[in-house]
């Protein structure tokens, strides 16, 4: 899986927004504010990704086991499920 097209990622100091453009920014009306995990996911998100893996990158990088970071990214991936900003058609590594 991966984020679909069209949604960009912009840090202003410590505020993460992602702005839709293009066909994005007709489907999806307004900005999205992520926190600084949601904003590491996300960058990871611009290529194709397994739930395992972003569960790897966030015990690698933070202090965190695995259990919660499961627990975060389960939770992060449906959010971005129920509002279709996921592309899951594309084979993962």
């Amino acid at each position: 899986m991966k984020l679909k097209d069209g949604l960009l990622l912009r840090t202003l100091g410590d505020s993460h927004v992602v702005v839709p453009v293009g066909q994005a920014a007709i489907d999806l009306r307004g900005m999205i504010t992520l926190n600084g995990t949601g904003a590491f996911l996300w960058e990871r998100l611009q290529t194709p990704q397994t739930e395992e893996a972003l569960v790897k990158a966030l015990t690698d990088t933070y202090a965190v086991d695995e259990a919660c970071a499961a627990a975060d990214v389960k939770r992060f991936l449906e959010i971005l499920r129920e509002h279709a900003l996921l592309d899951e058609t594309e084979e993962t590594v």
